[in-house]
């Protein structure tokens, strides 16, 4: 059983990804991480509910540790009232400090408290709502188990040549001019494969990434400007061994994800690699081994 989510929930959020995440949760696109900011604005703290429904509980839980981030997280669960058919269905909610409490009513927008960052970040990732959603009788505390998650919205995939100029950059990654949204607001887009559909996920930091759109194929092999990706099996993609450069210097890699904003462009991960503001950079995927 997949499950659809609606236009009136993605809505609310600038950018939201089902396979962007080393976490078994998200395997096969059974959860979804949902972002209030833009790529220029990942630290907004802002967390509006994805759904109408009462709180069941909130805890406090634990996460990976890491240097920058602390040790524990939060999970407020919530038994949904809607939108549409996630009536019935319980909400799992992660990286958000709750100013809920067990028995408050939630309204689909109304604040759940203030985005935290957690041992799950990894150091490039901007805040977030993670989100699953499972049958009531389920275990919600268990990290898998929920359903696989299917988008009820147009996604455009953009034609992107690989290249741009860098116009925003934090300490782990740059942002590029392309591919430019064409309709800011109106409809959601991502980096387009070259067999149709958008392309999903963290390539290659991240084991995995997805297909998405109506455009996808069901079995064979993924490619961008003629790099091949990996292997798709339904909606999922087995990454090969590969390595992405930018002008030929090998980075971490390349986020991908579906946005909606004005300032939509490539999102190149590079810890180690410096690139600055006005750079013209070619981003190509190369076989492992081998920059």
């Amino acid at each position: 059983m997949a499950v659809t989510l609606p236009d009136a929930l993605l809505a609310r959020y600038r950018r939201f990804s089902l396979y962007n995440s080393p976490y078994r949760a998200h395997d096969g696109g059974c959860a979804v991480d949902l972002y209030p900011g833009t790529l220029r604005d990942g630290r907004t703290t802002a967390a509006p509910s994805p759904v109408t429904g009462v709180v069941r509980e909130t805890r406090t839980v634990r996460a990976p540790p890491k240097p920058y981030a602390p040790e524990h997280d939060h999970l407020t669960v919530i038994d949904c009232d809607g939108p549409d058919d996630l009536a019935g269905l319980t909400a799992r909610v992660l990286h958000v400090e709750p100013t809920v409490s067990s028995g408050d009513r939630v309204a689909a927008g109304e604040s759940l408290g203030t985005l935290v960052r957690a041992g799950f970040f990894a150091p490039w990732v901007d805040n977030h709502l993670h989100v699953g959603f499972r049958e009531p009788d389920r275990n919600p505390y268990r990290a898998s188990g929920s359903l696989p998650l299917e988008p009820g919205v147009e996604i455009e995939p953009l034609a992107w040549d690989g290249t741009g100029e860098v116009v925003a950059t934090g300490e782990t990654y740059a942002v590029l001019d392309a591919p430019t949204h064409p309709e800011p607001g109106a409809r959601f887009v991502g980096v387009g494969a070259d067999s149709g559909g958008v392309l999903d996920g963290g390539l290659p930091h991240y084991e995995g990434g997805g297909l998405l759109g109506p455009a996808r194929s069901s079995s064979g092999a993924v490619s961008l400007n003629g790099d091949r990706l990996g292997v798709l099996d339904e909606r999922t993609i087995d990454w090969d061994d590969v390595v992405v450069t930018a002008n030929d210097e090998p980075i971490t890699g390349l986020s991908l994800f579906c946005a909606r904003d004005g300032d939509f462009g490539a999102k190149l991960i590079r810890p180690d690699r410096e690139l600055e503001v006005g750079q013209w950079v070619r981003v190509r995927i190369r076989p492992g081994g081998r920059s």
